[in-house]
């Protein structure tokens, strides 16, 4: 894994912020390393999908990460990894990156494939800061990534249709630091994302650019990873394994 040469993966572990003032001056620092330009790679490539996620116990301060290789054509898993570690950082909204990277890196280093693409089970840009999970992934890493929320976090946004394939803008009025404007002064509205229904009848996902892939791109992918149900089968994949091994670590 690699970034874009101007960010030292190994240097921002050493040096990993324990407070929320640090926090935010990273996601300052780094927010502007994301790339949207890039396209990303088409639904359906041959290469791999990469889904991620994390399982806590907070009273034993454990997290479990999980990286789930598919893929891309067939989406049948193809290697998965996972990595079990302390809790890095305090629970804060906005800055739960902080919280799960480390060992989601931990766990993605363990596979033997370098992933085509990564989904992350939260935000990209549509984040307050404009600098969520997927994007601090993607920009650590250099890997093209994507954020397929179950949840909006502040957006707001009107429901698309009901059909699969639906969708409509995901809105922000704030700035990347997440203020308001000044009193009286109309909040210009920013797209952080897309509001998309995956299935038929079923509640919408929230989808939004990590780094390296852009929205249209961010979309068709994630309802190629959807045929079947909600969510994506990265995500479903990353959740159960990471699942499995928080139990196994609460067990040794």
């Amino acid at each position: 894994m690699t970034n874009d040469g101007t960010i030292s993966l190994e240097d921002e572990l050493a040096h990993w912020p324990t407070g929320e003032a640090e926090a935010l001056a990273v996601q300052d620092r780094l927010r502007t390393h994301v790339r949207r330009e890039h396209s990303g790679p088409e639904p359906g490539f041959a290469g791999t999908l990469v889904g991620v996620d994390v399982a806590y116990d907070d009273e034993r301060d454990l997290v479990a990460a999980a990286a789930v290789a598919l893929d891309a054509v067939t989406l049948e898993v193809v290697e998965e990894a996972t990595a079990v570690g302390r809790v890095a950082f305090p629970y804060v909204p906005g800055l739960l990156a902080f919280r799960e990277i480390p060992t989601v890196l931990d766990a993605l280093g363990r596979l033997r494939r370098t992933p085509d693409l990564v989904v992350c089970d939260g935000y990209g840009l549509a984040h307050p800061r404009r600098f969520g999970l997927a994007s601090h992934l993607g920009v650590l890493t250099g890997l093209p990534a994507i954020g397929v929320a179950k949840n909006p976090f502040t957006s707001r946004y009107e429901l698309p249709g009901v059909e699969r394939g639906a969708s409509s803008p995901l809105l922000d009025g704030r700035g990347p630091g997440g203020g308001a404007g000044s009193p009286g002064e109309a909040e210009e509205e920013e797209v952080v994302g897309r509001v998309l229904r995956t299935q038929k009848g079923v509640k919408p996902v929230f989808v939004s650019v990590g780094h390296r892939v852009d929205l249209d791109r961010a979309c068709a992918h994630t309802l190629h990873l959807t045929p079947k149900y909600r969510i994506p089968e990265t995500t479903r994949a990353a959740d159960a394994l990471c699942r499995r091994a928080l139990l196994q670590a609460r067990a040794d």
